[in-house]
Order: structure tokens, then C-alpha cells, then sequence
């Protein structure tokens, strides 16, 4: 347990549950965690055993953290250890709704579920996360899936704990989904996947509204955290041993924006890079037409900010980003990529592509290849154009066959992973520092970790090393991965 896991166990016995619940957050949430906990204990009771559960989470990092909130919310229930799916005796999805496939996943896992429900009748199933944001996928859930006991959505995630103990006391399917917050909840408990690294939002929703994405309409948005909690929440985390974090946001370049005292996002950098224990920083994402001169500057002289940007590209036509609503042409991007890597020569660039957006010709998709070609980016995540309900991309004229798309997706496909292959294997022969992570998951003789420009890297070591920072000298490239041997010193 976290020692901010364990001020909270210690505070939660000094509260009254004879009294109101306090209108004031997190001291409210306290609160129910502490009657929650009590709920649970006399359901463990009447079962004669630990009661167990399970968070599965689907897609980005953001939901990855809103997890690891879950999961403390959870342990500090009472909720003992980590189950399987099938077994445990809480199960909640996490969800994602950037693409319509995803939905359907959920809908086929909790198919699955409803016949194991039927069996253990105890179980709890519930549902968070983008995903809940849409209002005919709740429809359909108290239609279709009235077995699901619990279902809220992005913006009240911190009311997980109340959510649980009304469930419990009412017995019946609880849904709060609310279309929009300016509510930022400090101090919630956290479990950490990691000891030594973790994600920090600094803000949450996107204003955004490129015109393919959903994003905006299920986060919400835009809404800065206060940077003194920033700086606060970080300082605690390398007390508790973590030397890396990564700051997430949508769009992490409009930080601050909302704030009483606006403050960039090149200041916030400035101000965590004092904080002393903490060896790396990483943060994503960044859009291209918010990614500031200052911004650059700090990159530059910076000794913690990892060697790793990601810069979402998309599409290199000119047009195609227009219809995209992106706000930057092909110019810009090529103009600032140059910038940044005049400022950070080492620089590690990855992004993402759409390919078959609607109205792509073969003339706009060869203008992605020639961007492509030019900034050598050292991995891309590539994605063929499907339409997203509830988009304005996905009623426009103009949409390009399956198999032109297809086609022209292979096409690019080759092209980045050639490129990849060659820019990845410059470090050869060369030392740099590793974050040690784990195991590795093929040989146990082996540890796996991450340079700082993300690339990772395989060599023999043991357990002792996780969460250390070591050299290794890098004695083949494998692609996307090294093979290497730890060292005594960094070049």
C-alpha cells in the first residue's frame, strides 16, 4: 500500500458513519468508502472469504490511470486481491469509444458475463469510462444488459466509492452519467501498476474537434489541474519511489489555458524538472498546431524530459487535414518538426496516420508518404479510416473503398517499418541509460527496460533491477528492440 493509500485507511477510522456524509470533496467520498467498506465486510462475512476483483481496461493511458484509481478505490473497500474475469467477485470494464468495434467488444464480454452472473448471483458488474458517455449505449444497456449493477461515465469517476455503496444499499442497477464537469477532485486513492513510474493527468477533455474523433464529446472540455497539486501529487510519488512519470492529457500543449493564473505548459515543465528523486519526465499528447517555441526551448535544455515526443501528423495532405479540422498544414508540421529537432538532435519522433480518410486521393495519400519520408519518424501507429458514429467525419461524401484503403495502408505500412528498422538501429554500439521494467516475458534470464527515447531493450540481469536506472551497452539491434549488456558507464 502507498503511504497516500495509508494516510487514508488511517483518516477513514477517525470518521463517524452516524454522521451526514460531508458535502465537501474528497472528505464526502471518504466517507462512503468508509460505509462501503462496512457493506462489504458483512458480504465477505456471509461468504466466508476474501471477496476479489477485477478492472479491465480498454484503451489510452488516461483510462489506464482512471484504473489505477479504481483499483485503490477498490482495495480500500475491501475488495483483497486481483481476479480473473470469470472469478472475481466485482468486475468493471474501463471502457473506450474511439472506434464503434469497441463498443461491440464490451457488449460480447458482458454476454459472457451474464451466464457466469446467473451462477454466483453475489457478483457485481460495472461499467465506466468513455463508452458510457453516449446516451443510446446506456439505452441500450438498461434495455438489453439490466444485469449490469453499475454504470457512470468519464467526469465522476472520483464518486466511485458512493456509486458502490448505494448499489449495495439499494439493490438495483445505479446510473450516473453526467454530460459535463468542471470538477476536479483531489487525493482519491490510486494503486500503482508500477512502483517506480506512473502517469499524472495534468488536465482532462480536448476543445479540439478534429472531425473524425469523439474524444470531445465524451471527455468533455478542456479543464486544467492547479499546478501546485500537480507539483504536490508528484513530489508525493517520488517519496513513495517513482523516478519517472508521464503527464497526460488530450492535448497536454493547451495546459493551463482555463487556469485562474494561466500558466503554460512549458512553466509546469519547468517547475516538476526541480522536483529533486524525479529522473524522467514524459508527457503526452501534443498536438502540432499548440506545440509552442517555449515549449522547445525547455525541451532543449531540459536534463529529465525524455529524447521521446509524440506528434500526432494523421495525414500529409494539406487538404485531408483540413477536412480533418487539425489547424495546421503540411508546412507547419515539416516547419516544426525541423525546429525540434534543431533543438533536441536526438530527438525520438513518433505519431499517428489515418489512412482512406473521406475524399483521400491517391495524390493526398502520397503527400502522408512524402511526410513520412522526410521526418523518418521512428515508429508510427498507423490506422485505416473507419467512420465513428457521432463524428462529422463520418457523413461526408467522398468515402474511399475498402480495398483502395487497404491497399494504400500496406503501402505506408511497409514504408514506416523500413524506415523504423533504420533509424532505430543508429544506438548500436553505443551505452545509454535503461529504466529496468520487468522480467522479460520470454526469458526469465533476461530483464526488459526503456532508453528515453521509449525504445526497449532485453539483457541479462535480475529481479534486484526493477525500477533502476542502469547502463547498457547495446550490442544488437533488432528492429523495434535491443539486445544489450549492463555496463559501467553512460557515454
Amino acid at each position: 500500500m502507498s503511504d497516500q493509500n495509508q494516510k487514508i485507511s488511517e483518516f477513514l477510522e477517525t470518521m463517524d458513519l452516524n454522521e451526514p456524509a460531508p458535502a465537501e470533496e474528497p472528505a464526502r467520498q471518504f466517507y462512503f468508502i468508509k460505509k462501503a467498506r462496512m457493506l462489504v465486510a458483512k458480504q465477505e462475512a456471509q461468504l466466508g472469504r476474501p471477496l476479489t476483483f477485477c478492472v479491465t481496461t480498454f484503451g489510452c493511458q488516461m483510462n489506464a490511470r482512471d484504473s489505477e484509481k479504481l483499483v485503490g478505490i477498490l482495495e480500500q473497500i475491501g475488495y483483497k486481491e486481483e481476479a480473473e474475469e470469470e472469478k472475481a467477485d466485482f468486475v468493471i470494464f474501463n471502457t473506450c469509444t474511439v472506434r464503434e468495434n469497441a463498443n461491440q467488444r464490451v457488449y460480447g464480454r458482458l454476454g459472457q458475463l451474464s451466464r457466469i452472473k446467473k451462477q454466483n448471483p453475489h457478483m457485481l458488474i460495472g461499467l465506466c469510462g468513455c463508452m458510457m458517455q453516449e446516451p443510446e449505449v446506456v439505452e441500450k444497456l438498461k434495455k438489453s444488459y439490466r444485469f449490469v449493477d453499475l454504470i457512470f461515465g468519464t467526469h465522476n469517476i472520483y464518486k466511485f466509492a458512493e456509486l458502490i455503496a448505494t448499489r449495495l444499499e439499494s439493490n438495483r442497477m445505479v446510473i450516473d452519467i453526467w454530460k459535463d464537469t468542471d470538477k476536479i477532485v483531489e487525493d482519491l486513492p490510486s494503486e500503482r501498476k508500477y512502483p517506480f513510474k506512473s502517469g499524472v493527468n495534468i488536465m482532462f477533455g480536448c476543445n479540439n474537434f478534429c472531425s473524425y474523433c469523439i474524444v470531445p464529446y465524451v471527455r468533455g472540455r478542456e479543464r486544467s489541474r492547479n499546478p501546485k497539486d500537480i507539483i504536490r501529487e508528484i513530489e508525493m510519488l517520488v517519496a513513495d519511489g517513482v523516478v519517472e512519470v508521464m503527464l497526460l492529457g488530450q492535448n497536454v500543449n493547451s495546459y493551463g489555458k482555463n487556469l485562474e493564473e494561466p500558466m503554460t505548459f512549458a512553466q509546469l515543465l519547468t517547475e516538476i524538472e526541480k522536483i529533486e528523486g524525479l529522473e524522467r519526465i514524459r508527457f503526452m499528447t501534443s498536438h502540432p498546431k499548440d506545440l509552442s517555441d517555449e515549449l522547445i526551448e525547455v525541451m532543449g535544455r531540459s536534463k529529465k524530459i525524455c529524447k521521446h515526443l509524440h506528434l500526432p501528423v494523421q495525414s500529409g495532405s494539406t487538404r485531408i487535414l483540413e477536412k480533418m479540422n487539425r489547424r495546421y498544414t503540411k508546412e507547419q508540421y515539416l516547419d516544426l518538426v525541423e525546429r525540434i529537432r534543431r533543438a533536441v538532435p536526438d530527438i525520438s519522433l513518433t505519431t499517428d496516420i489515418i489512412v482512406g480518410f473521406p475524399g483521400e486521393t491517391e495524390e493526398d495519400f502520397l503527400e502522408t508518404m512524402d511526410v513520412v519520408q522526410k521526418v523518418r519518424y521512428d515508429s508510427a501507429f498507423t490506422f485505416q479510416y473507419s467512420k465513428r458514429t457521432g463524428t462529422p467525419a463520418a457523413v461526408m461524401e467522398d468515402q474511399v473503398p475498402a480495398d483502395v484503403v487497404t491497399d494504400r495502408f500496406n503501402r505506408l505500412l511497409k514504408e514506416v517499418q523500413q524506415i523504423s528498422a533504420e533509424t532505430c538501429s543508429v544506438y548500436k554500439d553505443t551505452i545509454q541509460e535503461v529504466l529496468v521494467e520487468q522480467q522479460n516475458d520470454h526469458d526469465p534470464h533476461l530483464m526488459t527496460g526503456r532508453m528515453s527515447n521509449n525504445l526497449l531493450v532485453h539483457f541479462p540481469g535480475d529481479l534486484s533491477l526493477i525500477g533502476k536506472i542502469v547502463p547498457v551497452a547495446l550490442k544488437e539491434c533488432r528492429g523495434f528492440y535491443y539486445i544489450g549488456e549492463i555496463t559501467e558507464s553512460v557515454q
